[in-house]
C-alpha cells in the first residue's frame, strides 16, 4: 500500500480521516517530530499534548502519547478537548516543555482531522521548522529510556495570564449585553468558564462538543451562527478556538478586517505601541487606519506563522487576518479566539458604545466604508492553479478597471486604478481551492469583478 504524501500546509498537516489522516500516517510524522527535537540538542524534554472535539482527536492524541512516552519524552497530556491557544500557551510556559502537539484541523470540514507542531515559542511552526522535520520522515530512531504520561488539565496559568492582559474590571463595570455562541468547539468549558469566574453574565446556545459540529462547518460566521438577539452581540469560536466571529446588536456580522481596524485604534487609544502586523489578505481599510494613526504596517503572506514570525521579531500592537485570526504584542505569537472576544468585549466595555456604533466611527475615521467578497474554485490539480494564476497576472485590465499595481508577496494581489479596489488570488494552504478575495467601496464593483472572474476561470 503505498504511503500518504505528507505535506504541511499554512498550518500542520490535515487530510481526510482514514483515507490520509490514519494512525499510520502519525505515527510517521509523530516520529519525525521526535527526530527533529532529539537534534536540537536541547535539555528540554517535556512536550504537550492536545486535541479539540473531532471525530478520533483523543484518540490520536492518546495514541501520539504513548509513542512519545517510548521515544524518551515526558508527555504532558490534556485530560479533555482544550483549545489551540491553550496548548499553544503551554509550550511556552509548561516548565521544560520544548513545544506541543495538537491534533485539529481547524475550521475544515468534519470529515478532516489535522496534526500540527507547536514549537516552545508558541506560535506556528515555521517553514524552516516544517521542511526539516520532512527531512525525517520514515527515518529510524534510538530507543533509550523511555518517558512518561501526565494527563492534566492546562487552563490554569493561561487564565491567569489572560487576567493580566484583559481588563475584567471594566467589563464587569460596563458590561455589554452577551450571547456566547458554543458552536460545539473547544472553546466551551474555557470561555464561558472565564466570563463565569469574573461574574460576567450571558447567554449561550449550542453547549455541547459534537464531532460533526452539529451538522455544520466548525467556522465562526453567520451562516453558522443562528442565535441573533435585538440589543445583543454573539461571539463564537472555531473549532479548536484560535478563531473568532462577532455579530453586532443589530444582528449584522462584522468582517473580521473591520475589527483589526477598530481595535488597533482601540489599543493604539491605550497607548500600546509598535507595529501593525497583516497578512496581505486583510483588507484595505486596515492600511488605511494604520496610516491615520501613524502606525507603521508589516504585510506578510497568508498563514499566522507568518505573522508570528515577525510578532517574535517586531514591537507589536496587534498582528491579524482576514480569516479571524489575531494576537497582540504582550500575548503568545499564535492566534486566539478566547483572547480575541474578550478584547472585543473589553473594547465596547471601556467605550461605553455599541459594537454597530464603533463600526461606523471606524468607517467615518477611514472616509470608505469597505465591502468584501470570495470566489472559491475547486482545483486538484495545481498545474491548472497555476494556468489561471499566470492568466490573471497577465492580464492588464480587470473587468473595466486597470491595474495599477502587482503583489507577488503570496499569490497575486491586483490594485486596481480607482485606488480602492483590489483583487488577491492564492491557493488556499488547507484545501484544494484557489481563491480570490475581492474588495472594493462599491457593490457594484465586486460584481463587475465576480462576473469577470467567472468568465476567466
Amino acid at each position: 500500500m503505498q504511503k500518504t504524501i505528507i505535506k504541511f500546509g499554512t498550518d500542520g498537516f490535515r487530510g481526510i480521516i482514514a483515507r490520509d489522516f490514519t494512525y499510520e500516517t502519525v505515527e510517521r510524522i509523530i516520529k519525525a517530530i521526535s527526530l527533529y527535537i532529539k537534534n536540537l540538542k536541547t535539555n528540554k524534554n517535556t512536550i504537550i499534548v492536545g486535541y479539540d472535539p473531532r471525530f478520533m482527536a483523543r484518540d490520536f492524541a492518546c495514541f501520539s502519547a504513548e509513542l512519545l512516552k517510548k521515544y524518551g519524552f515526558r508527555v504532558i497530556l490534556s485530560k479533555k478537548v482544550v483549545p489551540t491557544p491553550i496548548v499553544a500557551y503551554c509550550a511556552k510556559y509548561y516548565p521544560n516543555s520544548i513545544g506541543a502537539i495538537m491534533f485539529t484541523a481547524s475550521h475544515n470540514p468534519k470529515e478532516y482531522q489535522g496534526i500540527k507542531f507547536i514549537p516552545d515559542y508558541a506560535g506556528p511552526a515555521t517553514k524552516e521548522i516544517t521542511d526539516e522535520i520532512l527531512k525525517y520522515l520514515d527515518k529510524e530512531i534510538e530507543l533509550k529510556q523511555e518517558g512518561e504520561i501526565i494527563e492534566t488539565n492546562l487552563e490554569e496559568n493561561y487564565f491567569k495570564h489572560l487576567e493580566s492582559i484583559i481588563d475584567f474590571d471594566v467589563i464587569k463595570k460596563n458590561q455589554p449585553k452577551i450571547i456566547y455562541d458554543g458552536l460545539y468547539s473547544a472553546s466551551i468549558g474555557y470561555f464561558d468558564k472565564i466570563l463565569d469566574k469574573h461574574n460576567i453574565k450571558y447567554e449561550s446556545f449550542n453547549m455541547f462538543h459534537s464531532s460533526d459540529f452539529g451538522g455544520g462547518l466548525p467556522e465562526p460566521k453567520e451562516k453558522f451562527m443562528k442565535h441573533k438577539k435585538d440589543g445583543y452581540i454573539v461571539v463564537a469560536n472555531d473549532g479548536d478556538a484560535d478563531r473568532y466571529g462577532v455579530i453586532d446588536e443589530k444582528g449584522n456580522y462584522i468582517s473580521p478586517n473591520i475589527i483589526l481596524a477598530m481595535l488597533l485604534k482601540y489599543l493604539v487609544s491605550k497607548g500600546k505601541k509598535g507595529a501593525m502586523i497583516k497578512t496581505v489578505g486583510v483588507s484595505n481599510a486596515v492600511e488605511a487606519t494604520a496610516k491615520k494613526l501613524n502606525v507603521k504596517t508589516i504585510t506578510t503572506p497568508v498563514g499566522f506563522k507568518w505573522l508570528s514570525e515577525k510578532m517574535r521579531n517586531n514591537e507589536t500592537i496587534l498582528a491579524g487576518e482576514d480569516s479571524g485570526g489575531l494576537s497582540v504584542g504582550e500575548h503568545i505569537p499564535e492566534k486566539d479566539g478566547l483572547f480575541a472576544n474578550l478584547l472585543i468585549i473589553e473594547m465596547l466595555a471601556k467605550e461605553n458604545k455599541t459594537l454597530n456604533q464603533l463600526v461606523d466611527e471606524i468607517n467615518e475615521f477611514i472616509g470608505s466604508k469597505f465591502y468584501t467578497d470570495r470566489v472559491d474554485v475547486k482545483l486538484n490539480d495545481d498545474k491548472k492553479v497555476l494556468e489561471i494564476q499566470e492568466k490573471f497576472k497577465h492580464f492588464d485590465k480587470i473587468a473595466s478597471f486597470d491595474i495599477k499595481e502587482k503583489l507577488e508577496l503570496d499569490g497575486i494581489k491586483l490594485f486596481l486604478n480607482d485606488g480602492l479596489t483590489s483583487l488577491l488570488i492564492r491557493k488556499s494552504g488547507t484545501e484544494p481551492l484557489l481563491r480570490f478575495y475581492i474588495e472594493s467601496d462599491k457593490l457594484s464593483y465586486i460584481d463587475e469583478i465576480k462576473k469577470f472572474i467567472n468568465e476567466n476561470i
